[in-house]
């Protein structure tokens, strides 16, 4: 019986003027356990606490690898200048519904600059025009400002709250849902 590999995400280099997304190396290595250990970063993702250097070698050489290879998503850094200044991505993704889901994070030292939301635009209007992807969601904690903005200054409709849908050290949380679909109106 012979059987396919599943659709995937092609692994492609994304570029708007100086921010770049690319795949994760082993070089980030050192800069992602950085900002994974970040207490911003650690208030909205259930990280391991603290995230260690091995965390992040998982992460790069295991975790994006699989989600591209299996279909369910792809992994990209954000580099602005050449610079890594954090991660962005899809994930849970039905190629029968056509949808995916942003998930999205920033160093320190990338925040403030407008980057998340460049990155996540360019990362969604790929996925929309060139992937055969209609529907992209992100699902963000009602308290975590930031990432509101991003998703809302991306173009992104909220669409309403999903009760204790997500989690973080905290315990469970409610997330907004956002959504682009490709025949959206692009920010």
């Amino acid at each position: 019986m012979h059987t396919s590999a599943p659709p995937r995400f092609e692994d492609a280099v994304l570029r708007d003027g100086d921010l770049q997304l690319d795949a994760l190396t082993v070089l980030d290595a050192p800069r992602i356990a950085e900002a994974c250990n970040d207490p911003q970063t650690q208030r909205w993702l259930p990280l391991p606490t603290p995230y260690s250097h091995d965390d992040a070698l998982f992460y790069v050489n295991q975790m994006a690898h699989h989600s591209l290879d299996s279909g369910d998503g792809i992994e990209r850094a954000i580099r602005l200048d050449g610079d890594f200044v954090g991660v962005i991505g899809l994930k849970e993704t039905s190629r029968a519904a056509a949808k995916t889901e942003a998930g999205y994070w920033l160093a320190p030292w990338g925040r403030g600059q407008g980057v998340m939301t460049r990155a996540l635009r360019l990362l969604t209007d790929w996925a929309l025009d060139t992937q055969g992807i209609g529907r992209v969601e992100a699902h963000v904690a009602p308290e975590n400002g930031a990432s509101l903005g991003v998703a809302r200054r991306a173009g992104f409709i909220e669409e309403g709250l999903m009760r204790r849908a997500g989690f973080t050290h905290a315990g469970p949380t409610d997330l907004v849902l956002f959504s682009r679909l490709a025949d959206d109106p692009r920010p």
